[in-house]
C-alpha cells in the first residue's frame, strides 16, 4: 500500500466530524477528478481511497455529481476571487493591473495545479458558478471596463473595450493552459513576456521584459 493509502486508511479509523469528513472526501475528490477527469472516476473510488463505504458520499454529497459540483464551485470562487482583488485597484496604472492579473492567474495555476486541471477540462455537470468559460466572461467584463475608461481618456473608441478585454484575457488564460504542463520558463518569466506583448505589442517587445512589481 501506498503511503498515501496508508495515510488515509489511519485518518479513516479516526473518527471525524461531519464537517471533517465532508472535507477529506472533498479532497480525496478533488485529487481524483484531476488525476482521471471526471468521467473516469466513481464513487466507488472516492470512498475507497478515503477509507470509507459508499454510503458515507452518498450521504454528505449525494453521489459523484455532487461532490464534482462542489469541487469546481470552490475552485471557480477561488480563481474568480484573486483575479477580481487584481483587477480592483483603481489607482493602479493599467500596465500594472495586466501585470496583476497574469500574475493572479499563474499563482493559482501553481498553488491549485489539480484546481486548474479541472477547471479546463470539459465540465459535464452543472455548477453554481457556471464553466470555465463562464468564469474567463466573468474577468473579461470587469477588463472591459478597466479598458473603457482608458479608451476614453486616450480618445480611443470605448465600444472596443470588449473585444480587447476578450483578446486579453484570453492570451492569459489560454498561455495558463499551456504553462500547467510546460512550466518552463518560470513564472514571473512568463508573466512579464504576457505583458509585454500584452502592452508594447509585436512591433516593440522588450528584449528582456522584467515586472515592476515582482522584479
Amino acid at each position: 500500500m501506498s503511503m498515501s493509502g496508508r495515510r488515509r486508511q489511519g485518518e479513516s479509523r479516526v473518527r471525524m466530524t461531519g464537517k471533517e469528513r465532508r472535507q477529506q472526501l472533498l479532497d480525496v475528490a478533488r485529487e481524483l477528478f484531476a488525476e482521471k477527469g471526471y468521467d473516469s472516476s466513481s464513487v466507488e473510488e472516492i470512498a475507497h481511497r478515503a477509507g470509507v463505504s459508499k454510503p458515507v458520499v452518498y450521504e454528505h454529497f449525494g453521489g459523484k455529481e455532487g461532490v464534482y459540483a462542489v469541487v469546481v464551485d470552490r475552485e471557480m470562487q477561488s480563481l474568480l476571487s484573486g483575479m477580481t482583488d487584481a483587477l480592483t485597484e483603481d489607482a493602479a496604472h493599467p500596465r500594472l493591473l495586466l501585470e496583476r492579473a497574469a500574475c493572479s492567474l499563474l499563482d493559482y495555476i501553481e498553488g491549485s495545479t489539480d484546481g486548474f486541471r479541472i477547471l479546463v477540462r470539459d465540465s459535464p455537470v452543472a455548477t453554481a458558478t457556471g464553466t470555465f468559460s463562464s468564469l474567463l466572461n466573468d474577468i473579461a467584463s470587469q477588463v472591459e471596463h478597466i479598458l473603457g475608461v482608458q479608451f476614453s481618456k486616450r480618445g480611443y473608441d470605448a465600444h472596443l473595450a470588449a473585444l480587447y478585454a476578450q483578446s486579453l484575457v484570453g492570451m492569459v488564460a489560454l498561455t495558463g493552459q499551456w504553462w500547467l504542463d510546460a512550466r518552463e520558463p518560470g513564472k514571473n518569466e512568463v508573466a512579464a513576456h504576457l505583458v509585454n506583448l500584452a502592452w508594447n505589442g509585436l512591433s516593440h517587445l522588450e528584449g528582456k521584459p522584467t515586472l515592476r512589481e515582482r522584479g
